[in-house]
């Protein structure tokens, strides 16, 4: 069972230190989303999470690569 998004964005605020400007938005709107199949505002969740991960590319390491392979499997 996928762990809910909101708690995949608090992990990603612990690990990555420098959070690149353009990801922020869409990070901040997966902490309010529960489920891939949820809404935020006008948009699906799987569109935040599509638009995180195209601004994520500085977001390196281990605990990147895990996470982004998780976001990832969702879609």
């Amino acid at each position: 069972m996928a762990r809910p998004i909101y708690e995949i964005a608090s992990e990603i605020r612990r690990t990555w230190k420098k959070v690149n400007y353009a990801a922020v938005p869409y990070l901040d709107a997966m902490r309010e989303i529960s489920s891939i199949d949820d809404n935020y505002m006008y948009e699906s969740a799987k569109e935040q999470v599509i638009r995180f991960l195209c601004n994520a590319g500085s977001y390196r390491g281990d605990d990147a690569r895990r996470i982004k392979k998780e976001l990832r499997a969702m879609l």
